[in-house]
Protein backbone atom coordinates (compact mmCIF):
# COMPACT_ATOMS: atom_id res chain seq x y z
CA UNK A 1 0.00 0.00 0.00
CA UNK A 2 1.40 3.37 -1.32
CA UNK A 3 1.28 5.81 2.24
CA UNK A 4 2.19 8.44 0.00
CA UNK A 5 -1.25 10.46 -0.52
CA UNK A 6 -2.57 9.97 2.83
CA UNK A 7 0.69 11.44 3.65
CA UNK A 8 0.82 14.22 1.42
CA UNK A 9 -3.00 15.06 3.02
CA UNK A 10 -1.71 14.72 6.63
CA UNK A 11 1.68 17.28 5.40
CA UNK A 12 -0.37 19.64 3.81
CA UNK A 13 -2.85 20.15 7.02
CA UNK A 14 0.48 20.54 8.81
CA UNK A 15 1.59 23.87 6.60
CA UNK A 16 4.64 21.17 5.76
CA UNK A 17 3.58 20.59 1.89
CA UNK A 18 7.00 21.61 1.25
CA UNK A 19 8.32 18.25 2.22
CA UNK A 20 6.57 16.88 -0.32
CA UNK A 21 9.02 18.68 -2.65
CA UNK A 22 11.68 16.03 -1.66
CA UNK A 23 10.04 13.15 0.04
CA UNK A 24 9.78 10.62 -3.21
CA UNK A 25 13.49 11.38 -3.57
CA UNK A 26 14.43 10.70 -0.12
CA UNK A 27 12.37 7.88 0.16
CA UNK A 28 14.41 6.56 -2.62
CA UNK A 29 17.67 7.40 -0.79
CA UNK A 30 16.77 5.97 2.11
CA UNK A 31 15.57 2.50 0.80
CA UNK A 32 18.91 2.01 -1.30
CA UNK A 33 21.41 3.45 1.56
CA UNK A 34 19.27 1.14 3.85
CA UNK A 35 19.01 4.29 5.92
CA UNK A 36 17.44 4.25 9.64
CA UNK A 37 13.94 5.93 10.15
CA UNK A 38 15.59 8.70 12.04
CA UNK A 39 17.94 9.76 9.27
CA UNK A 40 15.19 9.59 6.63
CA UNK A 41 13.30 12.25 8.92
CA UNK A 42 17.05 14.44 9.32
CA UNK A 43 17.14 14.24 5.81
CA UNK A 44 13.32 15.64 5.44
CA UNK A 45 13.78 17.99 8.00
CA UNK A 46 16.83 19.29 6.56
CA UNK A 47 14.98 19.94 3.39
CA UNK A 48 12.44 21.91 5.02
CA UNK A 49 14.48 24.04 6.82
CA UNK A 50 16.78 24.86 3.65
CA UNK A 51 13.41 25.67 2.07
CA UNK A 52 11.92 27.72 4.25
CA UNK A 53 15.26 29.62 4.55
CA UNK A 54 14.98 30.22 0.97
CA UNK A 55 11.66 31.60 0.98
CA UNK A 56 12.38 33.65 3.79
CA UNK A 57 15.19 34.85 1.66
CA UNK A 58 13.40 35.62 -1.72
CA UNK A 59 11.07 37.72 0.63
CA UNK A 60 13.63 39.96 2.36
CA UNK A 61 15.01 40.28 -1.56
CA UNK A 62 11.39 41.32 -2.54
CA UNK A 63 10.96 43.91 0.27
CA UNK A 64 14.15 45.59 -0.09
CA UNK A 65 12.81 46.26 -3.60
CA UNK A 66 16.42 46.22 -5.16
CA UNK A 67 17.31 47.16 -9.08
CA UNK A 68 18.13 43.73 -10.23
CA UNK A 69 20.86 41.78 -9.05
CA UNK A 70 23.53 43.91 -8.25
CA UNK A 71 26.07 42.23 -5.72
CA UNK A 72 29.71 42.24 -5.17
CA UNK A 73 30.47 39.69 -7.02
CA UNK A 74 29.25 41.47 -10.15
CA UNK A 75 30.74 44.71 -8.99
CA UNK A 76 33.85 45.81 -10.92
CA UNK A 77 36.89 46.42 -8.77
CA UNK A 78 39.00 46.86 -11.73
CA UNK A 79 37.72 50.01 -12.51
CA UNK A 80 38.86 51.64 -9.38
CA UNK A 81 42.06 50.80 -8.45
CA UNK A 82 41.76 53.42 -5.78
CA UNK A 83 39.32 51.43 -4.09
CA UNK A 84 40.49 49.32 -1.32
CA UNK A 85 38.64 45.80 -2.11
CA UNK A 86 39.34 44.08 1.31
CA UNK A 87 37.47 47.31 3.27
CA UNK A 88 34.33 46.58 0.92
CA UNK A 89 34.15 42.71 1.82
CA UNK A 90 35.24 43.80 5.59
CA UNK A 91 31.98 45.89 5.56
CA UNK A 92 29.98 43.31 3.47
CA UNK A 93 30.37 40.93 6.48
CA UNK A 94 27.94 43.37 8.22
CA UNK A 95 29.86 44.77 11.19
CA UNK A 96 28.40 48.37 10.69
CA UNK A 97 24.76 46.53 11.41
CA UNK A 98 26.04 45.46 14.56
CA UNK A 99 27.89 48.82 15.42
CA UNK A 100 24.55 50.59 14.13
CA UNK A 101 26.49 53.14 12.05
CA UNK A 102 26.14 54.52 8.46
CA UNK A 103 28.34 54.17 5.51
CA UNK A 104 29.04 57.22 3.27
CA UNK A 105 29.55 56.73 -0.26
CA UNK A 106 30.33 59.28 -2.76
CA UNK A 107 31.58 59.57 -6.09
CA UNK A 108 31.26 61.18 -9.60
CA UNK A 109 28.47 60.08 -11.57
CA UNK A 110 28.80 56.41 -13.15
CA UNK A 111 31.28 55.09 -11.12
CA UNK A 112 28.82 52.24 -9.22
CA UNK A 113 27.55 53.60 -5.87
CA UNK A 114 24.42 52.74 -6.56
CA UNK A 115 25.62 49.22 -7.50
CA UNK A 116 27.81 49.02 -4.53
CA UNK A 117 25.27 49.93 -1.88
CA UNK A 118 22.71 47.42 -3.44
CA UNK A 119 25.27 44.61 -3.14
CA UNK A 120 25.76 45.87 0.43
CA UNK A 121 22.44 45.17 0.68
CA UNK A 122 22.49 42.19 -0.87
CA UNK A 123 24.80 40.73 2.05
CA UNK A 124 22.64 42.16 4.62
CA UNK A 125 19.72 40.26 3.40
CA UNK A 126 21.85 37.05 3.14
CA UNK A 127 22.85 37.82 6.34
CA UNK A 128 19.15 37.90 7.84
CA UNK A 129 18.71 41.49 8.06
CA UNK A 130 15.87 43.13 6.83
CA UNK A 131 16.55 46.43 4.06
CA UNK A 132 15.14 48.79 1.65
CA UNK A 133 16.94 50.46 -1.08
CA UNK A 134 15.34 54.07 -2.16
CA UNK A 135 16.35 57.12 -3.74
CA UNK A 136 16.21 60.90 -1.74
CA UNK A 137 13.11 61.12 -3.91
CA UNK A 138 10.86 57.95 -3.62
CA UNK A 139 11.91 58.50 0.53
CA UNK A 140 10.27 61.87 0.88
CA UNK A 141 7.69 61.06 -1.67
CA UNK A 142 6.54 58.05 0.34
CA UNK A 143 6.47 59.67 3.77
CA UNK A 144 5.00 62.89 2.11
CA UNK A 145 1.82 60.74 1.13
CA UNK A 146 1.69 59.03 3.79
CA UNK A 147 1.40 62.05 5.97
CA UNK A 148 -1.44 63.38 3.51
CA UNK A 149 -3.25 59.85 4.26
CA UNK A 150 -3.12 60.06 7.65
CA UNK A 151 -0.23 56.92 7.88
CA UNK A 152 2.64 59.02 8.79
CA UNK A 153 3.16 57.95 12.26
CA UNK A 154 3.19 54.01 11.44
CA UNK A 155 5.49 54.63 7.93
CA UNK A 156 7.84 56.21 9.85
CA UNK A 157 8.25 54.15 12.83
CA UNK A 158 8.75 51.33 10.30
CA UNK A 159 11.79 53.17 8.37
CA UNK A 160 13.24 53.70 11.58
CA UNK A 161 13.16 50.40 13.06
CA UNK A 162 15.04 49.04 9.74
CA UNK A 163 17.91 47.66 10.37
CA UNK A 164 19.53 48.51 7.00
CA UNK A 165 17.90 51.62 4.85
CA UNK A 166 19.68 52.85 1.93
CA UNK A 167 19.11 55.88 0.66
CA UNK A 168 20.43 56.26 -2.71
CA UNK A 169 21.24 59.78 -4.84
CA UNK A 170 20.92 62.28 -1.53
CA UNK A 171 21.55 65.83 -2.80
CA UNK A 172 20.80 65.14 -6.21
CA UNK A 173 18.11 67.73 -5.60
CA UNK A 174 18.11 70.37 -2.84
CA UNK A 175 16.09 69.58 0.05
CA UNK A 176 13.61 72.16 1.04
CA UNK A 177 11.20 72.69 4.13
CA UNK A 178 9.56 70.12 4.38
CA UNK A 179 11.10 67.62 2.99
CA UNK A 180 14.15 68.83 5.18
CA UNK A 181 12.83 67.96 8.19
CA UNK A 182 11.70 64.85 7.63
CA UNK A 183 15.11 63.53 6.62
CA UNK A 184 16.37 65.16 9.66
CA UNK A 185 13.32 63.52 12.02
CA UNK A 186 14.40 60.47 10.52
CA UNK A 187 17.83 60.13 10.47
CA UNK A 188 17.75 61.51 13.95
CA UNK A 189 15.03 58.45 15.21
CA UNK A 190 17.65 56.18 13.33
CA UNK A 191 20.55 57.68 15.19
CA UNK A 192 22.79 54.90 17.11
CA UNK A 193 19.70 52.59 16.83
CA UNK A 194 19.85 51.33 12.82
CA UNK A 195 22.48 51.19 10.17
CA UNK A 196 22.05 53.83 6.95
CA UNK A 197 23.61 53.55 4.03
CA UNK A 198 24.03 56.85 1.15
CA UNK A 199 24.97 57.33 -1.52
CA UNK A 200 25.66 61.20 -3.25
CA UNK A 201 27.75 62.61 -6.29
CA UNK A 202 28.85 65.06 -3.89
CA UNK A 203 31.86 65.39 -2.53
CA UNK A 204 31.68 64.42 1.24
CA UNK A 205 32.30 68.38 1.95
CA UNK A 206 29.60 69.79 -0.27
CA UNK A 207 26.61 67.59 1.61
CA UNK A 208 26.16 70.17 3.54
CA UNK A 209 25.06 72.46 0.21
CA UNK A 210 21.79 69.92 -0.25
CA UNK A 211 20.00 71.57 2.56
CA UNK A 212 19.28 74.79 0.93
CA UNK A 213 16.41 76.17 3.43
CA UNK A 214 18.07 75.35 6.84
CA UNK A 215 21.52 74.74 6.95
CA UNK A 216 21.27 74.49 10.56
CA UNK A 217 18.89 71.67 10.81
CA UNK A 218 21.39 70.09 7.57
CA UNK A 219 24.57 70.52 10.44
CA UNK A 220 22.29 68.56 12.90
CA UNK A 221 21.69 66.06 10.36
CA UNK A 222 25.14 65.27 9.00
CA UNK A 223 26.48 65.24 12.52
CA UNK A 224 24.38 62.06 12.65
CA UNK A 225 25.50 60.61 9.58
CA UNK A 226 28.64 61.14 10.11
CA UNK A 227 29.64 59.97 13.55
CA UNK A 228 31.28 56.63 13.84
CA UNK A 229 30.09 56.50 9.96
CA UNK A 230 32.45 54.53 6.87
CA UNK A 231 33.56 56.72 4.24
CA UNK A 232 34.08 54.92 1.01
CA UNK A 233 35.08 56.98 -2.34
CA UNK A 234 34.60 56.14 -5.66
CA UNK A 235 36.81 57.77 -8.11
CA UNK A 236 37.32 56.75 -11.59
CA UNK A 237 35.28 56.38 -15.30
CA UNK A 238 31.81 56.63 -15.65
CA UNK A 239 30.77 52.93 -16.85
CA UNK A 240 27.97 54.72 -18.25
CA UNK A 241 30.47 56.00 -21.50
CA UNK A 242 28.34 56.12 -24.48
CA UNK A 243 30.20 53.00 -26.98
CA UNK A 244 32.14 54.40 -30.00
CA UNK A 245 30.67 53.09 -33.43
CA UNK A 246 32.61 52.10 -35.70
CA UNK A 247 33.11 54.63 -38.79
CA UNK A 248 31.75 53.73 -41.95
CA UNK A 249 33.70 54.41 -45.10
CA UNK A 250 32.53 57.73 -46.63
CA UNK A 251 31.91 56.02 -50.25
CA UNK A 252 29.48 53.98 -48.31
CA UNK A 253 27.54 56.69 -46.90
CA UNK A 254 27.41 58.40 -50.01
CA UNK A 255 26.33 55.99 -51.65
CA UNK A 256 23.25 55.85 -49.32
CA UNK A 257 22.87 58.83 -49.90
CA UNK A 258 22.10 59.07 -53.75
CA UNK A 259 19.89 55.70 -53.65
CA UNK A 260 18.08 57.81 -51.39
CA UNK A 261 17.74 60.56 -53.19
CA UNK A 262 17.40 58.15 -56.72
Amino acid sequence: MNPIPELSSALKQLRLSGVLDTLEVRNREAIERQLAHTDFLALLVHDELARRDQKKLSQRVRRASFRGEKTLEGFDFDRLPNLNRATVYDLATGRYIEEKVCILIAGPCGTGKSHLAQALGHAAVRQGHDVLFTTQTQLLRTLRQAEAVGTYERRFQALARLPLLIIDDFGLKPLRTPDDELLHDLIAERYERASTILTSNLDFGEWGDAFASNKILGAATLDRLRHGAYRVVLDGESYRAPRTMPEQPKSAIEKGGKNRHS
